[in-house]
């Protein structure tokens, strides 16, 4: 009796001992597919932050731009306001950069400012199609590419957060992404794009914001002013002059001239132009009891 009790008690201690085993390793399994499970995702999502971020150390001013748009010629533009009271300062060369180096030796055509019904963002110099023309300073290609209104145009990014712009090319010499240092040729002088006679339209640019290129170099000596430059408020108070330039240039267009349709009336016409029928009579030398004819010219 007391052989076979023993018996069933060393029996129910083997059952508790495999029970509380078979928890044990159940609990264990449950732990690692729970750790496998919520750790695999995060460990893939930080490594690809990781290689986006060392993508973008590899480009310049990486610290500035959120991106390297290779598409679009002209980044995304800072709030001016930004700036407030302040100035920051731009180191245009160091002791371990090949300095600066004139894109072209040749006279201003035209410069930064008003230009009739639009704003010029930049300065013309005059050249012969096929001269050839060098990167201000050392940087990276940004944009090598055909544009409707810059012609071939180039885009260098620069250490410091500025870019520089040289348009109307007759040929593209870089690729994009590529390492350039200040005195090598990108391309040559030419007449493409909105462009009357040869010439290279020169940009300078800081975070999208056209800077007036003559405040940083001296295009009679063909060198900098200085080796720094100081970004302030006052900088871009040309923007207020450029917005009324644009705006007088929609509100004018289309204005000038207005040719008779069919059932048009001096009356009519002076509502659609905002004048008066006397105006209209003035100009044109009729008078109000006039009859006009299909196609005839009215200034307005």
């Amino acid at each position: 009796m007391k052989k076979q009790f023993l018996i069933f008690i060393l029996i129910t201690l083997f059952r508790i001992a495999f029970a509380i085993h078979g928890n044990y390793n159940f609990i264990t399994s449950t732990s690692a597919q729970t750790t496998i499970t919520d750790t695999v995702p995060y460990a893939i999502e930080e490594e690809d932050m990781e290689d986006l971020s060392d993508s973008l150390i590899t480009f310049p001013s990486s610290d500035l731009y959120c991106d390297w748009d290779t598409s679009r010629i002209h980044s995304a533009k800072f709030d001016i306001a930004s700036l407030k009271d302040s100035e920051k300062e731009l180191l245009l060369f160091d002791d371990a950069s090949c300095g600066y180096y004139h894109p072209f030796n040749g006279r201003v055509t035209s410069k930064f400012g008003p230009r009739k019904k639009r704003y010029h963002y930049g300065v013309d110099i005059d050249l012969e199609t096929g001269d050839a023309v060098s990167a201000a300073f050392d940087g990276k290609i940004r944009i090598a590419k055909k544009s409707k209104t810059y012609g071939n145009v180039i885009v260098i990014r620069h250490s410091n957060g500025l870019e520089t712009y040289y348009a109307h090319l007759s040929k593209i010499s870089v690729e994009v992404g590529q390492d350039v240092y200040a005195g090598d040729v990108i391309g040559l002088g030419g007449n493409t794009g909105r462009s009357r006679g040869s010439h290279l339209h020169f940009e300078v640019r800081y975070l999208g914001q056209p800077i007036n290129p003559t405040e940083i170099i001296s295009f009679d000596n063909q060198q900098l002013h200085s080796d720094k430059y100081c970004l302030n408020t006052q900088t871009f108070d040309y923007v207020k002059a450029a917005a009324k330039n644009i705006a007088a240039s929609k509100g004018s267009k289309g204005k000038g001239v207005h040719v008779v349709r069919s059932g048009d009336t001096l009356s009519a016409i002076a509502r659609k132009y905002k004048t008066t029928v006397k105006a209209l009579c003035q100009k044109n030398g009729i008078k109000p009891s006039s009859t006009l004819r299909l196609g005839q010219k009215i200034k307005v």
